[in-house]
């Protein structure tokens, strides 16, 4: 087995995802890049980082889950890390939502269920090692109007944190959540002024987070935080405490 430890990041060329691959490869890790429409943003970001590889797939497509764990496999022996971070918000109140959007909502998230179970049989089990972190949201415990599939998807993502914790008892592989706050990505960046104005009231902070404070954590619990599982850590500069 390679000496140098590997963590996967999903979602990983924009975003909060790209701030958890520069903090990673900081961290000495050698990162896999996931991406399903940000080429080029995640080949600049390999570029930028060195010592990582490109892992393409719509994770919302089991065949193609399939395909990105071929191509790991082939780029390394070993996984440590794996960072569920890509999401998709699709914004709707309840009455205009179509069921085409809540779909691509779901699918995501199985797939992430997915990767989570083939990363676990193919690195983590046969290592007796491991680290998941799972990137949730503040809305997922707060709810948020006109997000209901979204803040469906980010509770689900807590449960399995909690969940998988329990199945793996006895096991040294830790899973857990980061449940980002607002933060000052693309996502966010659309939000009308009035709908942000009202969010950084309510922040004690009074500002936005940034995409490295929730890498940060991330950073923290790839590399310590050796006896803490089935958590979720929120990062949202007090808006929500748990």
């Amino acid at each position: 087995m390679s000496e140098k430890k590997v963590a996967l990041v999903t979602g990983g060329a924009t975003g909060i995802g790209a701030a958890c691959v520069r903090e990673l490869a900081a961290k000495g890790f050698r990162v896999g890049i996931h991406y399903r429409t940000s080429a080029a943003a995640a080949v600049s970001l390999l570029a930028e980082i060195g010592d990582g590889f490109l892992l393409p797939a719509d994770l919302a497509t089991i065949d193609q889950v399939d395909a990105l764990m071929e191509r790991l496999k082939a780029q390394t022996d070993r996984l440590d890390v794996l960072v569920n971070n890509a999401g998709v918000a699709i914004d709707a109140d309840m009455q205009r939502m179509r069921i085409e959007q809540f779909d691509m909502q779901r699918t995501l998230l199985r797939g992430t269920w997915y990767l989570t179970k083939r990363v676990l049989r193919q690195y983590m089990l046969r290592a007796d090692s491991g680290r998941i972190i799972n990137i949730s949201s503040v809305v997922g415990h707060t709810g948020n109007a006109g997000q209901i599939p979204y803040a469906m998807e980010k509770a689900a993502m807590d449960a399995l944190t909690k969940s998988l914790a329990a199945e793996l008892r006895g096991r040294n592989i830790l899973v857990n959540s980061v449940a980002p706050g607002f933060i000052a990505t693309e996502m966010t960046s659309r939000l009308p002024e009035g709908v942000r104005a009202g969010i950084l009231d309510r922040i004690p902070l009074g500002r936005m987070g940034r995409p490295e404070e929730v890498a940060q954590m991330v950073g923290f619990l790839a590399t310590a935080g050796s006896y803490i599982t089935g958590t979720v850590i929120h990062v949202n500069g007090g808006l929500y405490g748990g």
